[in-house]
């Protein structure tokens, strides 16, 4: 049988973890980003147990492929330097059976793409649509040609246009009312080995070692989206320069960087769950099927996962494990079935769509209390609350999280069972 051809549109995080994913199941895989090149700056990534685990499941070593950095412990801390909660990295290592790393972004999609077969990826290629006139969607891009293929995988982002396209009655994104900056800077005489996210009125601060010895920094604080300063590393010196320490100093590393290299982002997340993660041969995952708020550090995390089990549900791009089709289950669409695809991608929107949305709410809740208290006596309560939670019930908060990626059951010869 001829290989099966998936076009993945967008090559961040989750597209290419779904192509390494999908190439190494058999299939021939084209990936098609709109950037011109890859990236080479940008921010870091917490890898939790569960994308940890994800990856394992693909065959992806992340600490093998671009090293790792275990911080010493992570937690929350007041803007006077006070420990919130901390909880140290060997207790959650010893819960969850790995311990979290944080890893440079560019530098895991670089070894994710590296993966791939030469000639895999084709940057400057935008996809405009996709034409399910015939049994096999034809994918078209700005700049031709266009491509058959038996799966499109729609990565294309938080703006996802495929999303747009195809649930045109969906509210789409919603403004959590904060806006982001973030920034990689070079501090070893800090001997910085905690991560940690410090909580202020209506603003927050975060570091996090990463695996190239850099440290991530991002900053958040409650503003109109659109809210624009001249210069974002005096934005970030006037609003938390008086804050604990080493804060000062690291905002004296960013004050040495280019203006473009501090990135600023407004938060969005989805207003709502899409009623279903799939459309015929199409399916959505990532940021465009579940854009969440980075509070829980779970946006790539959930897209690793999102990856694994599409790849999981789906036959073999090969055609080795056989044609059947589904235990009864039924596309929507009723696109032709004859090897089984359009069923898997009704098991996946069964498998992944609640744990998912449950995961954007959650985060969304987070950043509620975290960065959006703005009353001084609402601030010292919510404060004391945290405070009163034992460091082992704060971590078995994370269980649901961290313990909560599972494979769906997957018959052999291709049958595959949706799983709620």
């Amino acid at each position: 049988m001829p290989r099966r051809h998936a076009v993945v549109a967008g090559a961040g995080i989750g597209g290419l973890t779904a192509a390494v994913a999908l190439h190494r199941r058999g299939w021939h895989v084209t990936v098609c980003e709109r950037a011109p090149e890859p990236p080479v700056t940008g921010a870091g990534i917490g890898l939790a147990p569960n994308a940890l685990r994800a990856l394992d499941v693909i065959g992806v070593d992340a600490a093998r492929a671009v090293g790792s950095a275990v911080p010493a412990a992570m937690g929350l801390r007041r803007t006077d330097g006070r420990w919130l909660v901390r909880t140290p990295t060997a207790d959650m290592a010893a819960r969850y059976g790995i311990a979290p790393i944080a890893v440079p972004r560019p530098a895991f999609t670089a070894a994710l793409a590296a993966a791939l077969p030469p000639g895999t990826l084709r940057y400057g290629t935008t996809v405009t649509a996709v034409d399910e006139a015939a049994d096999r969607p034809v994918v078209i891009t700005e700049a031709g040609p266009e491509l058959s293929a038996d799966l499109v995988v729609a990565a294309d982002g938080i703006n996802s246009p495929l999303r747009r396209a195809y649930f045109p009655g969906h509210p789409g994104l919603h403004y959590i009312g904060e806006t982001a900056w973030r920034a990689l800077v070079e501090a070893p005489d800090l001997r910085i080995q905690a991560m940690s996210e410090t909580w202020g009125r209506g603003e927050r601060f975060g570091v996090t070692p990463l695996s190239d010895g850099r440290l991530y920094l991002y900053a958040t604080a409650v503003v109109p989206a659109g809210t624009r300063s001249a210069d974002p590393r005096a934005e970030l010196s006037d609003r938390f320069g008086a804050w604990h320490d080493p804060i000062p100093a690291l905002l004296e590393r960013v004050r040495r960087l280019d203006p473009a290299d501090v990135l600023q982002n407004d938060l969005y997340d989805l207003a709502a769950p899409l009623p279903r993660l799939h459309h015929g041969r199409i399916v959505w995952l990532g940021d465009a099927a579940h854009a969440m708020a980075p509070n829980l550090g779970q946006g790539g995390c959930q897209a690793i996962e999102d990856a694994a089990v599409l790849a999981h549900l789906l036959p073999a791009g090969d055609g080795a494990d056989g044609g059947d089709t589904t235990d009864g289950a039924a596309d929507s669409y009723g696109a032709a079935d004859s090897d089984g695809v359009p069923a898997a991608l009704a098991a996946y929107t069964a498998a992944r769509r609640d744990r998912t949305d449950a995961v954007r709410a959650r985060a969304r809740r987070v950043g509620r209390l975290g960065g959006a208290v703005r009353n001084p006596l609402a601030a010292a309560a919510r404060d004391l609350a945290v405070r009163a939670i034992p460091d082992r019930l704060a971590l078995r908060g994370m269980d649901d999280l961290f313990h909560g990626f599972r494979l769906p059951e997957q018959r052999r010869q291709g049958r595959v069972r949706p799983s709620a």
